[in-house]
C-alpha cells in the first residue's frame, strides 16, 4: 500500500476517519463529511485512508464507504467484522484492503485482538474470499503468538497488531517488549506488520520504531487534535514524529 513517491523503508500513516463521522451522526444531516476529511488527509500526506462500518452503523455508513472507493485515491483499508454482511459489502465495493476485528456491539471502541485461534473456521473462508477477490486481508489481533501463528495459517498476508495496551499503560517498558518480539515473530513468518489503536504524539516515536513495521493506522487521536490545530497540522505533526521515530533505526 506505498503510496507513489514513497520510499521503500517508508512507514505508511493510514488515517482513519470514522470519528469525523461519529460528530456528523451526532446532529444528522452531511457536516461535517468524512469524505471531505479523507481529502483533506490525503493532501496532508496520508498514505491511506482507514474506515470501519460498524454493524450499528454509529459512525461510517455503507453510502460513505462507496463514496470512498469511487472518490479517493488512496487506498482504502475497510475495517470490518467477520459477519456475511460485511463480507458482502466488501466484495460489493472492493476496497484495497479489509482489516477484520473483532466487534461487539456494546464496545465504545475495538476493545482487543480478533481470536484468530479460536475462530479460526469461521474466518478461513471469510479470508479466502476476500482474497480471490483481489482485496488485501488483514487481521486485527493482539501481539501474542498464538494468534500471530493462526494469522500465518489463515493465509492472511497482514496483521494489524493492537497497540491499546502499550498506550494505554503510560509507555510500559514490558508491553513495548511484547509489541517488538510479535513483530519480529510475525515478520519472520512472512507477515506484513501494521500497527494501531491508542496511538497519539507521545507514544508514536517509539513503536514507529518497530523495524518490522510497515503501517500505522490513527484515527481518535488525530480527529481530536484536530479540533484544537486543523486535521492537516494534526497529521504533519503525526507524521514528522513517525518519521523521527524511524530515523531512530539508522541512528
Amino acid at each position: 500500500m506505498t503510496a507513489p513517491g514513497r520510499a521503500p523503508g517508508h512507514l505508511r500513516l493510514g488515517v482513519n476517519i470514522d470519528h469525523v463521522a461519529t460528530i456528523r451522526n451526532a446532529r444528522g444531516g452531511d457536516h461535517p463529511c468524512p469524505i471531505r476529511a479523507a481529502h483533506a488527509a490525503a493532501a496532508a500526506g496520508a498514505d491511506g485512508i482507514t474506515a470501519h462500518l460498524r454493524e450499528d452503523r454509529r459512525h461510517m455508513t455503507d453510502a460513505d464507504i462507496a463514496r470512498l472507493v469511487r472518490e479517493i485515491a488512496l487506498p482504502l483499508n475497510l475495517e470490518m467484522a467477520a459477519t456475511h454482511e460485511m463480507l458482502a459489502i466488501a466484495l460489493a465495493n472492493r476496497p484495497h484492503a479489509a482489516c477484520i476485528v473483532p466487534e461487539r456491539r456494546a464496545e465504545r471502541t475495538t476493545e482487543g485482538g480478533l481470536d484468530a485461534a479460536g475462530q479460526f473456521n469461521t474466518l478461513k473462508p471469510l479470508v479466502e474470499r476476500l482474497g480471490e477477490a483481489g482485496i488485501r486481508v488483514s487481521l486485527f489481533v493482539a501481539p501474542e503468538v498464538r494468534q500471530i501463528e493462526a494469522a500465518a495459517r489463515l493465509g492472511a498476508p497482514v496483521i494489524e497488531l493492537h497497540t491499546g495496551p502499550y498506550a494505554h499503560s503510560d509507555g510500559s517498558v514490558d508491553e513495548l517488549c511484547r509489541l517488538r518480539e510479535a513483530a519480529a515473530l510475525a515478520a519472520g513468518l512472512g507477515l506484513e506488520v501494521h500497527a494501531g489503536h491508542g496511538l497519539g504524539f507521545a507514544n508514536v516515536g517509539a513503536v514507529a520504531a518497530i523495524p518490522e513495521l510497515a503501517e500505522l493506522n490513527i484515527g481518535h487521536f488525530l480527529i481530536g487534535e484536530a479540533v484544537f490545530t486543523g486535521l492537516a497540522a494534526a497529521i504533519r505533526e503525526m507524521r514528522a514524529r513517525m518519521d523521527a521515530g524511524r530515523a531512530g533505526l539508522a541512528a
